[in-house]
């Protein structure tokens, strides 16, 4: 069943602040901020809004974690973006998949890559939040990024939400953050809504392996269009449940497209002027 133009909207405006977390010119906030754009035209509706990023992090010294705060001012929006992989400590981060305690419920774990990034970035983001929310308090705020920086979103998420922030999460290609108990408390925190984006054959959604017991938070919004389409509503469906074999956990692997990973509703990554890696120590 074809999604509602609404929820089709959503997910390609979230998309296209996911994007501008991989253009360097975002990460260099002055004082008064700095506007939002992307160099390669791959964020045409952030860019022609009045969006000013607040707060960047970059560089962090384990996982290199990556990404900014910005206001709309359009739409009244204050959103959390997470870059994907680029640096070596990125893709470090990506294969750490050792599951380690977190501090957001009772017996719950995570990846541990995913979990050291989101804790070197979160004092200085939680900071960033609340004083957006002192000078702006009634916008809505969301929390996006693409594969490694949708994961770390998923646990931004869950800990804004916990603070008593209602935060919507949009996710585009992220892979899976933990084993059920994680993943269960994300999908039922009813404290804003949960738009995990896959497409078509990308095989980052499919790591770590179920059998490592990592799975999904719930529900999906699976894009079944080839690479360079640009979905409509009806090549988007919604999907419950954390393993669900009608989406993206049901592709065949011997069918996996890395360029699948790379688009969704656009290029994410077009910004990236290293095409998708940066040596850095």
């Amino acid at each position: 069943m074809a999604i509602s133009d609404g929820d089709y909207a959503n997910l390609n405006l979230f998309e296209q602040f996911a994007a501008a977390a991989y253009c360097p010119s975002n990460n260099n906030v002055q004082a008064g901020g700095v506007k939002i754009a992307c160099s390669t035209g791959n964020c045409p509706i952030v860019s022609s809004d009045d969006v000013i990023a607040v707060y960047e992090f970059e560089n962090s010294l384990k996982t290199d974690v990556t990404g900014y705060v910005a206001i709309d001012n359009t739409k009244s929006l204050t959103v959390l973006a997470f870059r994907g992989s680029k640096s070596v400590r990125n893709f470090i981060t990506d294969v750490d998949f050792t599951a380690v305690p977190t501090d957001i419920c009772p017996a719950c774990t995570a990846h541990q890559g995913f979990w050291n990034s989101w804790v070197e970035a979160r004092t200085g983001v939680l900071a960033a939040l609340k004083t957006a929310a002192a000078s702006h308090p009634n916008n809505r705020v969301i929390v996006t990024g693409h594969s490694l920086g949708g994961a770390i979103a998923d646990l931004a998420a869950a800990e804004i939400r916990k603070s008593g922030i209602t935060a919507d999460l949009y996710t585009y290609g992220a892979p899976r953050i933990a084993g059920s108990a994680l993943s269960d408390f994300i999908t039922n925190q009813n404290a804003g809504g949960n738009y995990r984006v896959t497409h078509n054959h990308d095989p980052v959604p499919r790591l770590p392996p179920t059998a490592f017991g990592f799975v999904h938070i719930s529900p999906e919004y699976y894009i079944s269009t080839p690479n360079g389409v640009v979905p409509t509503t009806n090549d988007i469906t919604m999907l419950t449940g954390s393993i669900n074999k009608q989406g993206n956990t049901g592709n065949n692997p011997l069918k996996s497209d890395i360029n699948a990973h790379g688009w969704y509703f656009g290029q994410v990554g077009a910004c990236d002027p290293n095409s998708g890696f940066e040596f850095k120590n």
